[in-house]
């Protein structure tokens, strides 16, 4: 590819922060990649790195060089796949952002049957935060993101969306978890809790659904990961209130039990699928994004006939969109 190789330089020094970082990445000596860095900021008349003691920031300048140079390399990139489909049919490869709970949850039994039914298909699965996930999107290094409370951005096309509420974790044995239907809050915040760390998006919604209550609530444990909350409440350490698809395959083994909360403490968070917006989807994502959207409609279905979802109708995927 024409200029391939400045390009490449270029992008991964922003991934790596520095130049010494970068050349070993791509196995070349450092001045050679000074000299690319060098070479790019000549031809364009703009720095685009601004050199700090502890490495480079982009400029304002080098920040559209990159999102130029990473839809260059996303663009090859399906030139080649397109091309080896012509040698070998259904071959591709999609890259994919989503959260460490839906990647430790319901993604790894719906992204081995999409590979069994289509084995050359090559799949990139990246874990961020909330939020975090939607930067990988916008930047170009992934084809498409899975999270809960996206907001409206510019420069990203909404997928699908679904509205998945927010209820009590219980060990099987606990005392709360004889009974299925709806619980009350107030009878979860007696018990010794442990939630999502302050400032998360979920923790956010979780204290919407606690304000009206007349007592503060003090967890015992506070943590930025679904999966210790999860191990914790096996413990035994405490309640957790988290969204049931987050738990939905340990419910499935019996190891978590999982109950709505009652109508008036209901909260919900908006799950949303989405890509870049103006950067068309190459065939091996776009099956994989058909694919994954009938097993998300599969799962609100499950989560509906237990009654953790209690509204259907807010449940179906938007038409796809773009945010700004």
């Amino acid at each position: 590819m024409l200029h391939s190789r400045k390009l490449q330089y270029i992008d991964e020094i922003v991934r790596c922060g520095s130049i010494r970082k970068a050349a070993a990445r791509l196995n070349v000596a450092s001045s050679a990649v000074n000299r690319q860095i060098l070479a790019l900021e000549q031809e364009l008349g703009a720095p685009i790195f601004e050199r700090l003691p502890r490495g480079l920031r982009l400029t304002a300048a080098g920040e559209l060089c990159v999102e130029h140079i990473r839809d260059v390399l996303k663009n090859y990139e399906r030139l080649e796949s397109r091309i080896r489909a012509l040698k070998m049919p259904q071959a591709g490869k999609v890259s994919m952002v989503t959260t460490v709970g839906l990647a430790s949850g319901p993604l790894p039994d719906i992204i081995s049957r999409f590979i069994e039914a289509h084995p050359r298909v090559r799949i990139q699965l990246r874990n961020d935060t909330g939020s975090t996930t939607i930067n990988p999107v916008l930047t170009g290094e992934v084809d498409i993101g899975l999270g809960f409370n996206i907001p409206a951005t510019p420069g990203i096309r909404t997928l699908a969306n679904f509205d998945i509420p927010v209820g009590a974790v219980l060990p099987p044995g606990h005392r709360l978890a004889k009974d299925s239907g709806p619980i009350d809050l107030v009878e979860v915040v007696q018990e010794r809790l442990v939630l999502a760390q302050t400032g998360t998006s979920l923790r956010n919604i979780i204290n919407l659904a606690l304000a009206p209550l007349p007592v503060p609530i003090e967890p015992v444990v506070e943590s930025n990961g679904s999966e210790m909350l999860k191990q914790l409440v096996r413990c035994g350490t405490g309640l957790t209130l988290l969204n049931p698809l987050d738990v939905i395959m340990e419910c499935r083994r019996g190891e978590l039990v999982f109950r709505p909360l009652a109508d008036q403490h209901a909260r919900h968070q908006p799950m949303k699928l989405f890509a870049r917006a103006r950067a068309p989807l190459d065939a091996a994502t776009s099956l994989f994004v058909e694919f994954l959207m009938q097993e998300l409609l599969a799962l609100v279905q499950e989560l509906q006939d237990k009654g953790f979802v209690p509204t259907p109708d807010k449940n179906a995927p938007e038409r796809p969109r773009d945010d700004g």
